[in-house]
């Protein structure tokens, strides 16, 4: 599907864009080339004044607030190095952002986003980060449950995994929302905003 609007009242939300995260080695795109696209659509949204979500995930050292119930993965151990959630130096320090941080997979369960978006009236997201599958598609997932229009930037998007990162976007993103590149994305934000 063909991306086709940006509505009046639309945020950027960009998930776990983050010192631990965007080091670790992606797919397709490396960290450093997805936040290099994050910081243009930022860059485009706050020229517009639209609101930009900066979303990160993080847990507390001895895991006390890490997410309950059994799975098949084990869970990681030792800890994490130190500053691995701070949000990358190339979006951190705008003071309009809204940061938003959560526990889980998606940004919506544990934390204020959901109300941050409402009392600004936005009806649409336009997704970014990383990992595709994981944080993205949660939020994404939540946000089309939530009623937002859903728009999902595919090349400012990577994961951990080749073939998780191709279901999300062949797969799962197209009965969440629309699809676009960043250059689409705004375009089209320049197109609504003149």
């Amino acid at each position: 599907m063909a991306l086709t609007t940006i509505d009046e009242r639309t945020a950027l939300v960009l998930i776990d864009l983050q010192a631990g995260i965007t080091a670790a080695p992606t797919t397709p795109l490396s960290g450093p080339e997805v936040v290099a696209r994050a910081v243009e659509l930022a860059a485009a949204f706050r020229d517009h004044d639209a609101p930009v979500v900066l979303v990160r995930v993080t847990a507390a050292a001895d895991g006390a607030d890490a997410v309950p119930g059994r799975n098949e993965q084990p869970r990681p151990t030792g800890g994490r190095p130190q500053g691995w959630d701070v949000i990358v130096d190339e979006l951190a320090g705008h003071p309009s952002d809204i940061q938003v941080t959560k526990r889980n997979w998606g940004a919506f369960h544990g934390t204020d986003l959901d109300l941050q978006l409402r009392r600004r009236g936005v009806t649409q997201i336009v997704l970014a980060g990383i990992a595709t599958s994981i944080g993205v598609e949660s939020t994404a997932r939540a946000a089309h449950e939530h009623g937002y229009h859903v728009t999902l930037a595919t090349d400012a998007m990577s994961d951990l995994n080749a073939d998780a990162h191709r279901n999300s976007i062949e797969r799962i993103f197209p009965r969440l929302g629309e699809s676009g590149s960043t250059a689409e994305i705004i375009e089209l934000l320049e197109k609504t905003r003149a």
